[in-house]
């Protein structure tokens, strides 16, 4: 295994998923005090990741499930989830604390802003395992074990007690902001409706 192999396989995945630390921070915020929270978004953020990684590596030997006309519409799965968020935060706006924080994130949800918001890693991705001459199994093994840092990192920023006093009181406003901000960040980046 070669050692420049897995550094180049770390500095990709870190470039390409900075965002997904915030994301999952508001993700665990949203679950705080909640039975299997950590176990629902690492499913989730795994099987996101793993959708990405399937796609990517299939365009890598050619094949591809998603026309490159299609990947910009991806980011009707965030804005949509925003939205989402955004009316129940509204409904709840009245609801004690206890009971705004007692409806978590789920495993597809977490799957689905992670799958959408790696549409640009699948870009990234494929020219990087088709030129990689045998390394591919190597990004995507370190890919993997990432994926598991970067939820624990996102556990950590959400649980420092600063961060976690802020995500309390403006978590439920916060993430239906970002997941609507990154649908259509991925909608008008990709051109998607003549944008």
């Amino acid at each position: 295994m070669n050692l420049g192999t897995i550094g180049q396989a770390v500095g990709l995945f870190a470039v390409t998923n900075v965002d997904d630390i915030v994301i999952l921070a508001l993700f665990f915020a949203q679950g705080a005090g909640l039975r299997h929270t950590t176990r629902t978004i690492a499913l989730g953020q795994y099987l996101g990741f793993a959708g990405i990684l399937a796609a990517a590596v299939a365009a890598a030997f050619g094949a591809t499930f998603l026309p490159d006309e299609a990947i910009p519409y991806l980011g009707l799965l965030p804005l949509v989830l925003g939205i989402k968020a955004a009316v129940q935060a509204w409904r709840h706006r009245n609801d004690p604390d206890e009971e705004q924080t007692a409806r978590g994130p789920t495993v597809l949800a977490v799957a689905a802003v992670t799958f959408a918001n790696g549409g640009d890693n699948i870009g990234v991705y494929v020219p990087v395992f088709a030129t990689s001459s045998g390394d591919m199994a190597v990004y995507v093994v370190v890919f993997l074990l990432l994926v598991a840092v970067w939820v624990a990192m996102g556990r950590y920023f959400a649980t420092r007690p600063a961060v976690a006093r802020v995500l309390s009181r403006w978590g439920h406003v916060v993430l239906p902001v970002v997941l609507i901000g990154i649908g259509v960040l991925i909608l008008v980046e990709g051109g998607a409706f003549g944008l």
